[in-house]
């Protein structure tokens, strides 16, 4: 069988096997919360935070009251004062998007964009690793967790489609342009883990960011970084433990939807430019201590000047 045959069967075997698997998760009740705090757009961000925080408080008592009290000790960590949440939204599975420094005085401005099973029941894993990235980069630099988007599932279809990330693109690349007008002055990268990555490639075109920074990927959903149609700088990295190196790379036509997420980004033909990744696993890329920190923070500190972009070429 020739390799281009062998990737279709394996990723139409991938498309059974998830649909295959109970989908336990479409049984369990909903926690009930409330609605996300109605917030003045003209409102700044201490305004944001404070409204946030109250609205986690009381979605923490109505999952106390549901009788759902390891949410409701999730919720009320996301409350605390020290907690700066520009969005909060605590129905479903949740959405947060939380600052870590100023936001508004810093020069350097990371975006993190989660992969699968990036809910508000394992949302502290994601913020853990926003908050040793801003250790890294140190005062001047702010970083942003944006969970805004409903993640897939790992095991599940929506996970080989780019039906999520379609979803998700619009949504980054506002929030990005919001960025942008509360900090004009800032340099902007977009760090896309996992099926983050699918995401940033939806959104590329016009996100306005200086370096688009890809790790753990399963794909973007084309197959050169030149085809992103962005003007920033395109890294790619992957550690020597991440078991995203097994999965095909490759996109087809199953079940007439695109299955997959096409070219590798670290291999030499995508054109990204490569950054050492170390052994990170799949998890642990912002691991305090670890090269694949120091690269991506060596990648957001970037050049000393806003107009010193690159071409997104290796």
């Amino acid at each position: 069988m020739n390799s281009s045959r062998f990737r279709r069967s394996f990723l139409a075997l991938l498309v059974t096997a998830a649909v295959a698997v109970p989908l336990c998760g479409a049984t369990v009740p909903r926690v009930p919360a409330p609605r996300p705090a109605a917030i003045d757009t003209a409102a700044g961000p201490e305004a944001r935070y404070a409204a946030n925080r109250d609205n986690a408080v009381e979605a923490a008592r109505m999952a106390d009251a549901h009788g759902d009290h390891k949410r409701a000790t999730r919720l009320r960590a996301l409350a605390d004062p020290g907690r700066r949440l520009l969005t909060f939204d605590a129905r479903g599975t949740g959405r947060a998007v939380e600052v870590h420094g100023d936001l508004t005085r810093a020069i350097r401005i990371a975006v993190l964009v989660p992969g699968s099973d990036t809910t508000l029941d394992t949302y502290e894993r994601f913020a853990k690793g926003a908050r040793a990235l801003h250790h890294e980069l140190g005062p001047d630099a702010a970083v942003v967790s944006w969970l805004g988007y409903d993640t897939p599932a790992t095991i599940g279809t929506t996970v080989l489609t780019p039906g999520r990330a379609a979803d998700a693109a619009p949504e980054l690349r506002s929030f990005v342009g919001e960025m942008s007008r509360m900090n004009p002055g800032a340099r902007i990268a977009a760090l896309c883990h996992s099926y983050g990555s699918v995401v940033c490639g939806r959104a590329a075109p016009g996100l306005g960011i200086d370096d688009l920074v890809l790790y753990g990927s399963p794909g973007t959903g084309v197959d050169t970084a030149a085809a992103l149609a962005t003007p920033a700088r395109v890294w790619a990295g992957r550690g020597s433990d991440d078991w995203i190196a097994e999965v095909p790379y490759a996109s087809v036509e199953l079940f007439g939807t695109a299955v997959g997420h096409g070219m590798d980004p670290v291999s030499p033909g995508y054109g990204a430019r490569p950054f050492d990744a170390g052994d990170a696993g799949h998890s642990d890329y912002l691991r305090p201590g670890s090269t694949a920190l120091r690269s991506i923070a060596g990648i957001v500190n970037g050049p000393a000047r806003k107009d010193a972009k690159g071409d997104g070429r290796a």
